[in-house]
């Protein structure tokens, strides 16, 4: 589906409502790259390897791919590739993504920049994965244009699935470590691929919107503790989900909904302690069973005007859920509280500046969670840029493309970047 049809989709769904995250065993490999040339059959990108190493960033598995629905013709040589992670409880766990780099050589100041990619919704089903759609062997995702953008400046794209698309697997929505630990970990990984002719020691800048922009900010969040290495010089974050709380009781029984049942099962495949499958009714596992199989546009459809209660033995509310209590303590509210944006920033040190936008006409992501995380960033000294567009949660991604494209060209020629604090 081109993004005009789903726009259109989606503006039709909108207009019903005043609306809109596995692992293996460990292995002491060294961060280079498991492949000798990118010949993996494409369905090794997707499986699960018998070992995963120990050491984020690692190579398990690439393929040479052709990005159909990346527009402009864009001259490039891309890969699919399979790459070592970490999960929220330090276990090393497989993600899959892709990787592509302009054919005209770089021009600027030193190594080529790499962009890690995070891209927003696009349902739990397996042939959602962005890698997938990008190679057009499905079409229901919206941000070609963005990868386009990146391209044509000459920046790497280092575009992550997302953890959980491998075979079998639940991709984990909306779970922050998990979803922040894959997106820089791709970046590791970029360099290590065969024939991407990329430098470790390249400028790195993150970006990501909704589902990515939480991504995107968590690894802004992780990225000193976590990958020191890396030279991240920026990070642009829209359309923040950044109290899921929050973010819950707007989409509980709206034309949304469909993005609540995936955030349950997302958060309940990163936290597998928590209850789930005792909890359902018999309309709660249809509803699994429809989220775990669509994309995007049939996540919307197939689950609107649907609220957490009718899907539950007991009826429970948001509330009454989030009290129910797993096998190692926590509760439902304790692991949603975890994935809050903007908290204990004196622990998650930002040491670079950070973008973040929003659609003055968001009917998906309440407004006040995403001024929120803004006001946390500025309250702890990250130096912070703001817009706001005039548009709704859909179009707003596509309208700031051409501005953070060009704010992460100033973060990669070491220009100072303003605040709007």
């Amino acid at each position: 589906m081109k993004r005009s049809a789903l726009v259109t989709a989606l503006a039709a769904l909108a207009a019903l409502a005043p609306a809109l995250l596995g692992g293996g065993l460990v292995s002491a490999a060294p961060r280079t790259s498991a492949a000798a040339a990118c010949t993996a059959a494409d369905q090794e990108v997707y499986t699960l390897p018998a070992t995963v190493p120990a050491t984020p960033g690692t190579v398990l598995a690439c393929r040479s791919v052709a990005l159909s629905q990346v527009p402009g013709n864009i001259a490039m040589a891309a890969w699919k590739v399979l790459y070592s992670s970490t999960d929220n409880q330090g276990r090393p766990v497989a993600v899959s993504g892709t990787l592509a780099v302009p054919a005209a050589p770089w021009t600027g100041t030193g190594p080529r920049p790499v962009v890690a990619f995070h891209p927003g919704t696009l349902g739990l089903g397996p042939q959602c994965a962005f890698s997938k759609q990008l190679a057009g062997a499905f079409q229901d995702e919206y941000e070609g244009d963005n990868i386009a953008a990146l391209l044509k400046a000459g920046y790497a794209v280092a575009a992550t699935d997302g953890p959980g698309y491998l075979d079998g697997q639940t991709h984990r929505y909306v779970a922050g470590t998990d979803s922040g630990h894959a997106l820089l970990d791709i970046a590791r990984a970029a360099p290590a691929v065969p024939g991407s002719g990329l430098s470790r020691q390249a400028r790195v800048g993150l970006w990501g919107y909704s589902e990515g922009g939480a991504a995107s900010l968590w690894a802004a969040q992780l990225a000193a503790a976590y990958a020191p290495e890396l030279d991240v010089v920026g990070d642009a974050s829209g359309g923040v989900p950044g109290d899921l709380k929050q973010v819950a009781a707007a989409l509980d029984g709206s034309a949304f909904s469909g993005f609540l049942a995936d955030a349950a099962l997302g958060i309940q495949a990163a936290y597998p302690t928590l209850p789930f499958d005792s909890l359902l009714n018999d309309q709660g596992k249809q509803a699994v069973k429809t989220a775990r199989s669509v994309c995007l546009v049939g996540t919307v459809t197939g689950l609107a005007g649907r609220s957490i209660k009718d899907f539950t033995t007991a009826g429970l509310t948001l509330d009454q859920l989030y009290q129910q209590r797993g096998s190692d303590g926590r509760t439902w509210g304790q692991v949603l509280d975890a994935q809050k944006l903007g908290v204990n920033l004196a622990a998650h040190r930002i040491g670079f500046p950070v973008l973040q936008y929003r659609g003055a006409l968001d009917e998906v992501i309440p407004t006040a969670t995403e001024d929120a995380v803004r006001a946390a960033y500025c309250a702890a000294g990250v130096r912070t840029g703001w817009k706001i567009y005039p548009g709704d949660h859909l179009l707003t991604d596509n309208r700031a493309v051409g501005d953070v494209v060009s704010w992460l060209g100033d973060r990669f020629a070491g220009r100072a970047a303003r605040s709007d604090c």
